[in-house]
């Protein structure tokens, strides 16, 4: 989802730009009275009024409640909001302003000792578990500790994994031979209230790390393995009162939860409810009639909506379509046959009708613009002119495409499979891929699965990919953290392919751009580490494995009667922790 010491200073494009548009809010994180695009630079409706029922709504089923596993950005946005709390945070304002970090459970942001490769956290006195049990250091590191279970913790970031472990072989907390589970040798805990990280090297980007659900506290006696899901235990504002799975997920107030230590979260609706499951038009509907507050999504309305929105002032004054940071890309198997030949990639890549694509997903203004390589804009290391397939125009190169299939030795095309999720824009999007091929004889199948295993097991397990014949697979990106580094490593590194819960779909393991990463990891100039980037996504355009199409763009719909409303740079989306509504 979503290098070196320069990951902390890295300045991202605002997304701000949003697309053009009326009544745009240009305040400055100041007090917003709305306008089209005006919660990407504001905050609307501020308030600390607290009471009321916050009502969310969304297609497809989370891919997970644990915060281990969990890796969709609307469920990150869910947890870091409501339940979860980590180290650090970042700070809840809009624009550039909210990718600061600031201590969340931890005091303060620690800077590193020993040339950078040990950092020390002190925790905040009074922070509970929903139980009233203190969270403690070794809480910490047990939560952490549990990313190493393969068996139990399948999927979602392991950028601590890679980094803690540093050849122990760590088995993870539930086989750990350690009577107390704490037995990984890179983390200690000198008495509960600290808690020591000791790197191999330098690498500032543990920070980052730091602030994603998967290195929040779990008590070992409450965790319940593969079903910790069911019920995660909270250490924020707020805690499950039931799951239904497919159906709904309502919290209700934590009374463990100390305003005191938390400037995170205003914690103001005293219920949060979020409704599995609906389809996407009905969602549309009920955003535009105010029955809901927020499409949880954050991936923009449909297309029967988005001229409503657009073409009616009332409406579009209540809407935003900012830059996300993610990209809509499909990732072409080196595995596959004939995908495992290059210029049957780049067949495809010369093949497809990029405007076709962003129609799909909405247009220029509702869908993204056109997309020429993998980095997104809002990140540092993207060049726009990095277009080595020619493809800024959107338009297909028939001729081209055909050279390429005839020196892979398919002139008269082939068959292959696309595997894509069956909710939202991607269905629509993935015929439109489907018509490009076929537009040079390459007859295509569309295999339309869950987007709840989609990522995890459909197209994140290589055995799955290879028996389905999976040459193609529609996917979505955004940056673990907002750095180069937190974007493209985990699809390009070929170390880091696995079993299950993969991210680099395409199987790519070239060895040149492997060296790269590991250059740019140890780089902490800001400009360097941006140039070396840049050279690892060209190097990613070469290989013709990745196919960018747009840089997503999200035409969202807001009910008027929230409050403290404004868009995280972070993500592109409404942070949630601080919504209110008015009634």
């Amino acid at each position: 989802m979503v290098a070196g010491a320069a990951a902390a200073t890295l300045a991202l494009s605002a997304c701000g730009g949003g697309s053009s548009g009326d009544d745009t809010s240009k305040n400055n994180g100041q007090k917003g009275s709305g306008g089209y695009n005006a919660a990407i630079t504001g905050v609307l409706n501020p308030s600390d009024k607290k009471g009321g029922t916050l009502k969310l709504t969304t297609n497809p089923d989370p891919d997970s409640w644990d915060p281990a596993i969990a890796y969709y950005a609307s469920e990150w946005n869910i947890m870091k909001g409501f339940y979860v709390r980590t180290l650090l945070a970042n700070e809840s304002k809009p624009g550039a302003d909210g990718l600061k970090l600031v201590g969340d459970l931890a005091t303060e942001v620690p800077k590193p000792t020993d040339n950078g490769t040990t950092y020390t956290f002190h925790l905040k006195p009074g922070i509970k578990f929903e139980d009233g049990a203190p969270v403690t250091s070794k809480d910490i590191k047990y939560g952490i500790e549990r990313i190493f279970a393969s068996e139990v913790v399948n999927a979602g970031p392991k950028w601590l994994v890679e980094a803690l472990d540093q050849g122990q072989n760590y088995p993870g907390a539930y086989k750990d031979p350690d009577p107390n589970k704490l037995g990984l040798k890179s983390v200690e805990t000198p008495d509960d209230n600290t808690i020591v990280f000791h790197l191999a090297k330098p690498n500032s980007d543990l920070l980052y790390w730091l602030q994603m659900p998967a290195s929040s506290p779990v008590q070992r006696s409450k965790d319940t393995g593969t079903q910790y899901a069911n019920h995660p235990q909270s250490t924020g504002p707020y805690k499950f009162e039931s799951w239904e799975q497919g159906k709904k997920l309502t919290m209700v107030r934590n009374d463990q939860w100390d305003p005191a230590t938390d400037t995170v979260r205003k914690a103001l609706p005293d219920r949060i409810e979020v409704t599995y499951g609906t389809a996407v038009d009905e969602i549309d509907n009920q955003l535009l009639s105010n029955e809901v507050d927020l499409d949880i999504a954050q991936t923009g309305v449909q297309q029967g909506a988005q001229p409503k929105i657009l073409l009616d002032p009332e409406k579009k004054k209540n809407a935003d379509a900012p830059v996300t940071g993610f990209i809509r890309y499909v990732a072409i198997s080196t595995k596959v046959a004939p995908f495992d030949n290059i210029h049957c990639r780049k067949a495809v890549q010369y093949a497809l009708d990029k405007t076709a694509m962003q129609t799909a997903r909405g247009g220029a203004e509702a869908g993204g613009d056109i997309a020429t390589n993998m980095l997104p804009p809002t990140i540092n290391g993207h060049d726009p002119a990095d277009d080595l397939f020619n493809t800024k125009s959107g338009k297909p190169q028939i001729d081209k495409a055909k050279e390429e299939l005839a020196a892979c030795g398919k002139p008269n095309g082939f068959e292959t499979v696309i595997a894509t999720r069956n909710q939202g824009k991607e269905p629509k999007t993935a015929e439109a891929l489907q018509q490009s091929l076929a537009a040079i004889g390459i007859t295509a199948k569309l295999d339309p699965q869950d987007s709840g295993l989609y990522f995890r097991s459909t197209i994140g397990s290589p055995s799955n990919v290879h028996n389905k014949g999976y040459g193609l697979m529609m996917a979505g990106w955004g940056a673990d953290y907002p750095a180069a580094s937190g974007f493209l490593k985990p699809l390009v590194d070929g170390r880091a392919i696995s079993e299950s819960g993969n991210n680099n779909y395409a199987e790519l393991d070239d060895p040149a751009i492997n060296s790269l990463i590991d250059q740019a990891a140890a780089e902490a100039d800001p400009a360097k580490n941006a140039e070396i980037w840049k050279q690892i996504n060209r190097k990613v355009s070469e290989t013709a494995a990745y196919m960018p199409f747009t840089y997503d763009k999200a035409l969202n719909y807001r009910n008027p009667r929230l409050t403290n409303v404004y868009i995280t740079q972070y993500y592109g989306m409404v942070d949630f922790g601080n919504l209110g509504v008015m009634s």
